[in-house]
Formats: structure tokens, sequence, C-alpha cells
């Protein structure tokens, strides 16, 4: 089906029609540039959300638990979303969207080429229509001339009173007429000749070959069209896997929430340690006399075990504290005593316990430090032309000084820890900074390739006949929670300190690797332990 043969009279219409496919090209164009935009702001909108309500430095204790955590994994997971619309944008402005542009410029300047040339064949068959109504009109007004001058002939040859000069001069003009009149025939019957010639040429080679060629112009145009929507659709599919991905993420993150591992972790944030008081005896003032003495020394040793009722309300203010107030950094932190002892025996413990973990960080991180301070200061021995070695001893010295400072701020800490549990160090408190850059202490003793290099930070044991020994213990140490891992592998545990896991398995982080390839985890049930670190896939709170 072509236009040269189906269309050869509508060669305007044909004109029309081209140039509604290129504006309605140009319309899709525009509207991928308006979606583009739209996905853009839309995810420009969820990254801002998702930044709004990351978590905050002091709100970092509340995302201990399974249910913030959970929204923090949900949050997370619509980042991830952002991200995908994002690519839809740019995959639309960046392929699409040139490919329609260049489109439309090609199909403008051929349009153009095509029709310019189907007007100069319009116009040269017109031409060739006039020359043919010139010659008609000569030819038919030579015809009727010779017609007349042939009347006269005949009129002057019938009449007598004529001389034999004027009928010769009528005979004369016939011919004269006669032959210019059928030049004239000549000339329209080759005139009429080329034009048929021409008009068929026109109509049955030309002009078709330029319908032709919009006729492909406009089936480019259609295919590629085509080939856009598909592609916008390719586009939307690619992304949809990971968009039901984002998904599942978040129903595992809705599955992560346990209220009984909560519960047990308001348990352990919240507990004082103190015992509940006892049933208040009855006082018989009767007995007046002597016993009046015997009931004050009575009273007083039964005031006794109510006296741990006055550290609960302070408890229950620090518990005030940690509310409304506390979003404002509420200077009465600051009133805090340096051992902790306004708080209850359990929260106290507690605090001792990261404050003793944060020291040996910040210990880690001098001893860091140091030893890539005496890695540059050999690299200057050895070529002095990088950098003078003497340099770098003011470094040295000064961060000599910060070890010994957190060393004994490290041995105080304990002491007050071991003051709270009310144990005894086994180690000499002379211990140097050498035993904590081992990566044990001397209670410990030496690690088997199975155990994690890393201990449990409780390097104290009970005293023999301690009743709160268990409530206290190694067991109940409490760590702060510094992100979750998905087990890669399944391991079992096979030496002591380390805990079985199963593939998939999701655990908190209680303590990072410290270059002893081990991480230690607590599992869903409560389970404490060490895992290798190389078989599971770490997600750290301070990395958001």
């Amino acid at each position: 089906m072509s236009w040269g043969t189906e269309l050869w009279d509508q060669y305007d219409n044909v004109g029309v029609h081209t140039q509604k496919g290129i504006d309605f090209c140009e319309k899709f164009t525009h509207f991928l540039k308006e979606r583009s935009a739209v996905e853009l702001e839309y995810a420009r909108n969820l990254k801002k959300l998702v930044k709004n309500f990351q978590p905050k430095k002091r709100e970092e204790d509340e995302y201990q638990f399974t249910w913030a955590k959970g929204f923090v994994d949900m949050i997370k997971e619509v980042h991830d979303i952002a991200g995908q619309h994002e690519v839809i944008a740019e995959s639309l402005q960046g392929t699409v969207y040139k490919d329609l542009q260049n489109l439309m410029t090609e199909l403008k300047q051929d349009r153009k080429k095509h029709l310019q040339e189907g007007a100069r064949l319009q116009e040269q068959l017109r031409q060739m229509a006039l020359s043919l109504d010139k010659a008609k009109k000569t030819y038919e007004k030579a015809f009727k001339e010779s017609e007349r001058a042939l009347d006269n002939y005949r009129k002057a040859d019938a009449d007598i009173n004529l001389s034999r000069a004027d009928v010769e001069k009528q005979r004369i003009i016939m011919n004269q007429k006669a032959q210019q009149c059928e030049d004239c025939k000549n000339e329209y019957a080759s005139v009429l000749q080329q034009f048929n010639s021409h008009q068929q040429e026109h109509y049955h080679t030309a002009m078709p070959m330029v319908f032709q060629q919009l006729q492909e112009m406009e089936t480019k145009r259609i295919t590629k069209m085509k080939d856009c929507v598909l592609q916008c659709a390719e586009i939307e599919k690619s992304v949809i896997p990971i968009i039901n991905t984002c998904i599942e993420g978040m129903i595992k993150a809705a599955g992560s929430v346990n209220s009984a591992q909560d519960s047990k972790l308001v348990i352990d944030k919240y507990k004082s340690g103190f015992p509940i008081p006892q049933d208040v005896p009855f006082e018989d003032l009767s007995n007046m006399g002597g016993m009046v003495d015997n009931q004050n020394n009575s009273t007083s040793n039964k005031q006794t075990p109510s006296n741990p009722m006055k550290p609960s309300t302070v408890s229950s203010k620090q518990k005030k504290r940690g509310g409304l107030f506390g979003l404002f950094g509420s200077s009465k932190v600051d009133d805090q005593k340096e051992d902790f002892s306004d708080l209850p025996p359990n929260q106290r413990r507690r605090k001792l316990q990261q404050k003793i973990d944060l020291i040996k960080k910040d210990m880690a991180k001098e001893t860091a430090e140091r030893e890539g301070i005496l890695k540059l200061k050999d690299v200057y021995v050895s070529n002095p032309a990088l950098g003078d070695p003497n340099m770098l001893a003011e470094k040295v010295e000064e961060n000599a000084q910060k070890l010994d400072a957190l060393q004994q701020e490290l041995l105080k800490y304990e002491g007050y820890l071991a003051e709270c549990e009310g144990k005894r160090r086994h180690s000499a408190s002379g211990d140097s900074i050498h035993s904590s850059d081992s990566g044990h202490h001397a209670p410990h003793t030496i690690s088997t390739p199975g155990t994690p290099h890393q201990q449990p930070h409780n390097v104290y044991a009970p005293i023999d006949g301690d009743e709160d020994g268990d409530e206290f213990g190694e067991g109940d140490v409490e760590f702060h929670v510094i992100g979750t891992c998905r087990a890669l592998y399944p391991f079992e545990a096979t030496n002591e300190g380390s805990v079985p896991m199963s593939e998939n398995e999701e655990m908190q982080i209680l303590e990072e690797d410290q270059g002893d390839g081990w991480t230690r985890v607590r599992k869903v049930d409560g389970t404490e332990g060490f895992v290798p670190s190389s078989y599971v896939q770490c997600h750290y709170l301070t990395s958001d």
C-alpha cells in the first residue's frame, strides 16, 4: 500500500499529516521531560524525608530496641526506592528523550527537503499546463482568423464588382492565415505531447517517489515512537525487581521486631538492682518502759532495708531526665558523679561498663595512631628526602602521654566497677599499657586459635559466698548495641565463648572485630558470644 498511488491527489493533506506527526513527537518529548522532573522531585522528597527521620545522636539509646531498628531498616529501604526513581528519571532523560530529540531534528529536515521537491515538481507541471493552455489559445485564434480569411476570399471571388487584384489579395491573405493556423496547430500538438509526457512522469514516477519518501519518514517516526514507549516500559520493568527487594526488606524489618527482646532490654536498661522492700513490722507501744530503747534500736535497724528506696527516687528522676527534658540536653547530666555512685547498682554498673568500653576504644585508636607514626618515622629514616624523622618525636611523646592518661583512667573505672560489683581484681593495679594493647588482661588465659582474642569485658570474679554473684555476673554485662549482622554461613560453636549460628540468622553486634577475626554478637534468644567476622555481614549504626 503506497501513498504515491493511493494519495496521488492529496499532496497538501499529506504535508499537513506529517507535520501533525512531528508535533505529536514533540509532545511526547515534553511528556518525558516532565515525567523525569516528577521522578526526580519524588526521589528528592523521599530522601529528604528519610534524612529527617534518621536516628539522631541523642536518640541512640532508643534505637537499641527491635521496634526502632525495624523502623530504621524500613526507611533505609525507602531510601533505596528513591534511588530507583532517580534511575528511572536519568534513563528517561538520558536515553529516550535524547533519541526523540534527534529523531525530531532529522524528521524536520527530511520533511522540508521532500516537500520542497514536491513543490518543485508541482510548479513544473503547472508551468507546463500554462504553456499548453497558451499554445491552445494561440491555435484557436489562428484557426478563427484562417476561417475569416477564407470567408473573405470566397465573398471577393463571388463579387463581380471587384477587380482581379482585389481578389488575388484576398487569396494571398487567406493562404497566409491558413499557414499560420497550421503552424499554431503543430505548436499546440507539440506542447500537448510534451505536457502529456511530463504529466505521465509526474504522476507515475516523480510524485510517487516524493510520497514514498514521506511515507518512509512517517513509518520511521511511528516505529521510533513505538520503540520509545517500549523503552519506557523496560526502564520501569528493570527497577521493579529492586523495588520488590526493598519491599521484602521492609517485610523482613517488620519480622525482626521482637517484643520479648525489647522487654528484656527495658529490664536491663532500667533495672535498679535494689531488693523489694519487706513488710513493715508492727510496733507495740504498750510496753513503754525498757522496751522503748529496744524499739528505737529495732526501728533504726528496720529502717535499713528501706534505705534502698531513696536511690530508687534518684532512678525515677533519671527516667524523667531521659524524657522530654532529655531532648534539650539538660545540664543536670553534668552534675552526675564521676563514679556514677548516684545511680542504682545495676544502672551504675552498666554506665561504668560503657565508660570502660569507651576508654578501651580510645586506647585502641591511640595505639593504632602510634603504630602509624612509628611506621612513618621508619619511612623517613630510610628515605630522608621524604621528611625529617625528628619532627615526629613530639607527636610520639604526645601520643604516649595520651595512652598513659587513658590507662590511668581505665584502671580508675575498673576499680569503680570492682567496687560496684563487690569483686576483687585478679591482676595487680600496676598492669601497664602493654597488657591492654595485647588484646587480653593478666587474669585471662591465652586465647586458643578458635577462641576470640577479645574476651568479655568483665574481668572480675565474684567473691565466694556473694549472694548477688548471679545477678551481677559475667552473663549480665550490658553491652551497647552498635549494629546488626546477618550470618552468611552456618557456624558450629566448638570453642568456649563462641555461639553457633545458622545461615541468614539476624543478630545484634555488641562489639566489633578488634583485629582477631571475631565479633561479639547477641542472638534473638538473648545468648551472647563470639562468631567469626568473615562469617557475617555487618551493618553498624554509626555508618548511617
